[in-house]
C-alpha cells in the first residue's frame, strides 16, 4: 500500500440541534478496503457524501491525490475518481443493466445513442468483474445482488480510484454477500481503494485491512484489522464494554395465552397452529421466503385468513385491515421501518401519537395537551435521542427510529407485538438497547412474536422457537432444546 489516495482533514459538519461530524481525520491508501464503523448516528455515512459532494462540511479539507479541495461538487467528485454506492440503489428498474451503467453520460454515434456500444463495454466490465449478468437484462428483473454488481460495475466503468459502500451487504443474502466479497478483492487486486461502512463486523474481519471508529460524530481510533477483536471494537463504538449481548430476564411467562392460531391458511402459508402465552417471547426462525413475514401479516390484518381460526385473549378474531388489528390491541413493528412503520418526513411526537389521534381527538380537534403528553412520556421511557419532539424522523439514527416506531405501538397500548427483524440495521449498543426494551416490556405482561434471521438473536431473546419451512411449522423447541443446527435442519426441511 502506498500513501494515500484520499485524505480527510479535521472535517466539521452541524445541523440543527446536531454536531454530526465533530474534528473528524481519515486516510486510505490504494489498494487497501478500509471499514469505517460506529453506531446508527455516529456520522459515518456523513462523513462520506463529503467525498461524494452530496453534504458540504463547515471547515477541513478534502485530499485526493495531494490535491486539496474545501468541498466537493457531484461533478468534481466523479472527476476525481470517486464513487459511493448507497444503501438505496440509485439504478433505474425499466431501464437495462448496461443503459443504468451509462445513466447521464451514453455513448452516442453522432446523435444517436449507441447502446451496441454501450452494451459491449458494459459486456467487458463484467466479465473484468467475473459478473455473469447479460448487459440488456433489464434491471427489474435482477436479483439485489445482481442490481448491487450493476452499482459497482457503473463505478468501475468510470474510472473510480475510491469506492465507498454503505452497508452494502445489508439487503443481500449469504451468497451474495461471498460474490460481492469476490469482486470487492478483485478491485482491492487492481488497485481500488475501498471504504466500506457495515454493521456487520464478521465481514469486517474478512475483508478488511484498516478499522476507523467513530463515535457521537468524533474520531475514536484506527487500527489495523489483524490487532484488534470483537469485543475492542464494541468497545470503541459504543464507549464502555457490552458484558453480555443480551440482557437477562426473568421468567414472567404463565400459562395464560393472549393468542392463539388454529389450522390458519391463508397469503402463501398452510395449516398453521400455536399459541403464546402472557409474557413471552415467543420466536419464529426460518430462511428467507418461509412465510413468517405472510403470518405476521395475517395476524395484522394486512392479509386476509381463508380458512382456519384465530384467537386473542380466548375471542376469536379475524381483524380485516391494519386499523381493526390495532383496535384490537395488535401492534407489529415491521422489518422495513422506512417504508411501513415510521413516517419519516413528519415529526417524532406526530409519528407516537399516530396511533392514538382518533382517542385524543374530538370533532377533528386534536387535545395538544395529550398529544404533547404523550410525545413526552414515550421519548422519556424509550430513551429516543433526539434534539426536540418536533425533530422529522427521518434525521433520527436507525436505532432511535425504531424506537419511535415502539412508542407509537406503546401509546397504543397493544397486547401483542409483532417484532419483525428487529435490529436489522441497527448497530451493537442500539440493538441491546432494543432487547432490553422488550425485556421490560414482557415484564409488563405484554406478548411479543419475535421474528428473526439472526441465530443468536432469535437463540438469545425467544422463550420458545418455532421454525418455519415453505409456509408451514416444522419444528418447536423450548429454550432448553435451543441449538442451531438443530434449527436448521428445521429450517431447510420442507413437509
Amino acid at each position: 500500500m502506498g500513501s494515500s489516495v484520499l485524505e480527510l482533514q479535521h472535517i466539521k459538519k452541524s445541523y440543527p440541534g446536531v454536531t454530526a461530524l465533530d474534528d473528524v481525520s481519515f486516510d486510505i491508501a490504494p489498494g487497501e478496503i478500509h471499514a469505517l464503523i460506529g453506531e446508527n448516528g455516529a456520522g459515518k455515512s456523513t462523513l462520506m457524501k463529503t467525498c461524494s459532494g452530496a453534504v458540504v462540511p463547515d471547515s477541513g479539507k478534502i485530499v485526493v491525490d495531494g490535491e486539496a479541495f474545501a468541498s466537493m461538487t457531484p461533478q468534481l467528485s466523479i472527476k476525481k475518481g470517486i464513487s459511493i454506492i448507497y444503501q438505496e440503489f440509485n439504478l433505474v428498474g425499466e431501464l437495462s443493466a448496461a443503459e443504468n451503467i451509462f445513466l447521464g453520460r451514453p455513448i452516442r454515434k453522432g446523435v444517436f445513442i449507441n447502446k451496441e456500444a454501450m452494451e459491449e463495454e458494459a459486456r467487458r466490465v463484467f466479465q473484468a468483474l467475473n459478473i455473469d449478468i447479460r448487459p440488456e437484462t433489464l434491471v427489474k428483473d435482477l436479483t439485489v445482488g445482481y442490481q448491487q454488481m450493476v452499482e459497482i460495475a457503473k463505478a468501475i466503468q468510470q474510472n473510480a480510484k475510491i469506492l465507498i459502500m454503505d452497508e452494502p451487504s445489508a439487503p443481500l443474502t449469504g451468497a451474495e454477500v461471498e460474490s460481492m466479497f469476490q469482486v470487492i478483492r478483485k478491485l482491492k487486486e487492481a488497485g481500488v481503494a475501498i471504504v466500506y461502512i457495515s454493521h456487520r463486523l464478521n465481514e469486517i474481519f474478512e475483508l478488511s485491512d484498516r478499522i476507523t471508529i467513530l463515535r457521537d460524530g468524533r474520531y475514536i481510533k484506527t487500527v489495523k484489522t489483524k490487532d484488534t477483536n470483537t469485543d475492542e471494537l464494541v468497545m470503541y463504538m459504543v464507549g464502555r464494554a457490552l458484558t453480555e449481548t443480551y440482557p437477562p430476564r426473568s421468567e414472567v411467562r404463565t400459562e395464560e395465552v393472549v393468542f392463539e392460531m388454529q389450522n390458519v391458511c391463508g397469503n402463501g402459508d398452510k395449516d398453521l397452529s400455536f399459541q403464546i402465552r402472557k409474557g413471552e417471547i415467543l420466536g419464529l426462525g426460518g430462511l428467507i421466503g418461509a412465510g413468517r413475514t405472510e403470518a405476521a401479516e395475517m395476524i395484522f390484518g394486512a392479509a386476509p385468513v381463508q380458512t382456519g381460526k384465530m384467537f386473542l385473549k380466548g375471542k376469536e378474531i379475524r381483524p380485516g385491515s391494519p386499523r381493526e388489528a390495532i383496535r384490537l390491541g395488535i401492534a407489529l413493528v415491521p422489518e422495513d421501518r422506512k417504508r411501513q412503520g415510521a413516517l419519516l418526513g413528519i415529526d417524532v411526537k406526530s409519528n407516537i401519537n399516530m396511533a392514538v389521534y382518533p382517542s385524543i381527538s374530538k370533532a377533528f380537534l386534536i387535545n395538544r395537551k395529550k398529544e404533547e403528553q404523550t410525545a413526552e412520556k414515550y421519548k422519556d421511557e424509550l430513551r429516543i435521542k433526539t434534539p426536540s419532539l418536533l425533530q422529522q424522523v427521518k434525521n433520527l439514527s436507525g436505532g432511535n427510529q425504531q424506537k419511535v416506531v415502539l412508542g407509537k405501538w406503546l401509546a397504543a397500548n397493544a397486547e401483542l407485538l409483532i417484532f419483525d427483524e428487529p435490529t436489522r440495521g441497527i448497530d451493537v449498543g442500539a440493538k441491546y438497547e432494543i432487547y432490553v426494551l422488550m425485556n421490560e416490556l414482557v415484564g409488563q405482561g405484554k406478548t411479543i412474536l419475535l421474528i428473526s434471521s439472526e441465530m443468536e438473536e432469535l437463540m438469545g431473546m425467544s422463550d420458545r422457537i418455532l421454525v418455519m419451512a415453505e409456509g408451514r411449522i416444522t419444528g418447536e423447541l423450548d429454550r432448553e432444546e435451543f441449538d442451531q443446527e438443530v434449527i436448521m435442519s428445521y429450517a431447510s426441511k420442507l413437509v
